[in-house]
Order: structure tokens, then C-alpha cells, then sequence
């Protein structure tokens, strides 16, 4: 299986699949000042093309909190195969807990491609 990866920011380190490994690391495309209470979407400098029948999901690294007191606004980010044109960045939705500073190539979330949904039937039932 193959993914597509358009980099929109010329020095943004490269995205690394590492075998083995469950998630793949993103990094900020910008450096980012946020205030306390502050909400920003973080650019992370990436058009992402999946194969037909998968989906990107996109969540915090294990240390984001710990290192820069951001949660991610909508918990859970899903990429569909069907948004991948050149002008279709990824986003890391963002909420401050406390000031900080976001550097430029700093890891702030992680993605996982996995297979869509089947399709199926739901059957009601009285037990």
C-alpha cells in the first residue's frame, strides 16, 4: 500500500514509517504563539492522498499535553480519502490550557491509516 504525501512547507522535516510502529508522527508547519484559553488551527504543512477503502486518524501525541498544554479540540481527526486535492492541507485543531509556544517541526499529533467501515445492515431487535 501506498500513501501520498505533498509537502506544502519546503523545510518541514519529512515524515518517517518507521516498521513496526502504530502511529506516524506530524509536525507543526509553523511556529505558533498560543495565550491561555486561545483556540488556533495548527497547520501541519501536509496534502495527504490515501488509497481507496482507507482513512487517516489524527490525535495528540502521548506528551502534547505534557510539553506545550494543548488538547485537541475535536478529539479525534478523520481524513477521508475523498479530501487529498494539492490544496487540502491537514490541521491540527487546537485549544490552550496555559500560554505557550509551538516551534516550527515540533511533533504535536500522530495519524493511523485504517480501513473504512463496511457497509452493513442494522436489524432491530426486541432482545
Amino acid at each position: 500500500m501506498q500513501i501520498k504525501i505533498k509537502y506544502l512547507v519546503n523545510d518541514l522535516e519529512r515524515i518517517k514509517f518507521t516498521e513496526g510502529s502504530d502511529w506516524i508522527d506530524l509536525r507543526s508547519a509553523d511556529s505558533i504563539t498560543m495565550k491561555k484559553g486561545e483556540w488556533k488551527l495548527i497547520p501541519l504543512g501536509i496534502a495527504i492522498q490515501l488509497p481507496p477503502g482507507y482513512e487517516a486518524n489524527i490525535v495528540p501525541r502521548s506528551s502534547t499535553f505534557k510539553n506545550f498544554k494543548i488538547i485537541q479540540t475535536n478529539h479525534f481527526g478523520v481524513v477521508d480519502e475523498s479530501y487529498s486535492s494539492d490544496k487540502d492541507q491537514r490541521y491540527f485543531s487546537a485549544y490552550a490550557l496555559e500560554d505557550t509556544q509551538i516551534n516550527k517541526n515540533d511533533r504535536i499529533c500522530q495519524f493511523r491509516i485504517n480501513k473504512k467501515q463496511p457497509i452493513f445492515d442494522i436489524i432491530e431487535v426486541d432482545t
